[in-house]
């Protein structure tokens, strides 16, 4: 049977995971390897048990334990289900609840980048992307366009910070991914010499003189293929575009200089894609 336990005091230590953690806080929350994150909605919840992640506690609007959240509580006995009314949780988290319900979930051992690699042929590296939505997009068009992995910066949002996860719709729990290298020296000079070593050619998307069309022939042929997206604004750091095999730009009418980072990563996974 579910562990319900109805919310009465707002400063309770138990609900911190959800109200007064931080992002960073709940990454090193007891100890790095024992992480969490918070997953928001239903669907993106059951996203992550079915990709085998461990919930810890659920918190949850009391009008949905007879509506969708049912079969959560159903998949997640023995663990504490706190509930209040709408208006009580929006004030302890500071925002509405998506769907009614979130989750606190542990963090899962994320794997090397030479075991995340093996195989791939299509790659998209996260060069300093700040924004959480345009991450979680970014998965998004990952997982339906097919590509085999994602390598993410040390510099780039965290793509298990919960407003990623929310606009992902939980695809970051099925595209595999991990971070290459550890701090900001790290890439993009070792992370350029890791993707090498591991056969891959590098395609930069950025605007510049040099750039081909994404549409060149040698590109599509290539074998395995990076492909690397940039922040949001100032796009990818000179020396980025410098160390990459190719510089690539998507052709735009109306003058059009630029898309967001998650539009173009859409039109470059599927015009990268194997053939």
């Amino acid at each position: 049977m579910p562990n319900i336990i109805e919310v009465t005091d707002l400063s309770s230590p138990a609900l911190d995971a959800f109200a007064r953690l931080t992002e960073g806080q709940l990454r090193r929350r007891l100890e790095p390897e024992k992480g969490l994150f918070i997953a928001e909605s239903p669907k993106v919840i059951q996203r992550a048990l079915d990709a085998g992640y461990e919930p810890v506690s659920l918190l949850m609007e009391r009008r949905q334990m007879d509506g969708p959240a049912r079969e959560l509580m159903a998949r997640c006995r023995d663990i504490p289900v706190y509930t209040a009314c709408r208006e009580m949780l929006a004030s302890l988290t500071g925002y509405p609840l998506t769907r009614g319900v979130l989750c606190a979930m542990r963090r899962p051992p994320l794997p090397g980048v030479e075991a995340l690699c093996a195989g791939a042929r299509r790659i998209a590296v996260l060069e300093g992307i700040v924004d959480p939505t345009n991450v979680g997009a970014v998965f998004r068009s990952a997982a339906a366009l097919n590509m085999d992995a994602v390598l993410v910066t040390p510099t780039c949002c965290d793509p298990l910070y919960r407003r990623s996860v929310r606009v992902s719709m939980g695809t970051v729990f099925q595209v595999p991914w991990t971070y290459i290298g550890d701090t900001p020296a790290d890439w993009p000079g070792p992370g350029m010499a890791r993707l090498r070593s591991l056969g891959f050619r590098t395609a930069a998307m950025a605007l510049c003189d040099t750039s081909i069309s994404i549409e060149d022939p040698r590109l599509a042929a290539e074998p395995r293929l990076a492909i690397v997206l940039g922040t949001e604004g100032d796009g990818l750091s000179p020396r980025t575009i410098a160390a990459c095999d190719y510089t690539v730009r998507i052709p735009m009418a109306h003058q059009v200089d630029s898309l967001n980072v998650a539009a173009a990563s859409a039109v470059a996974f599927w015009q990268l894609r194997p053939r």
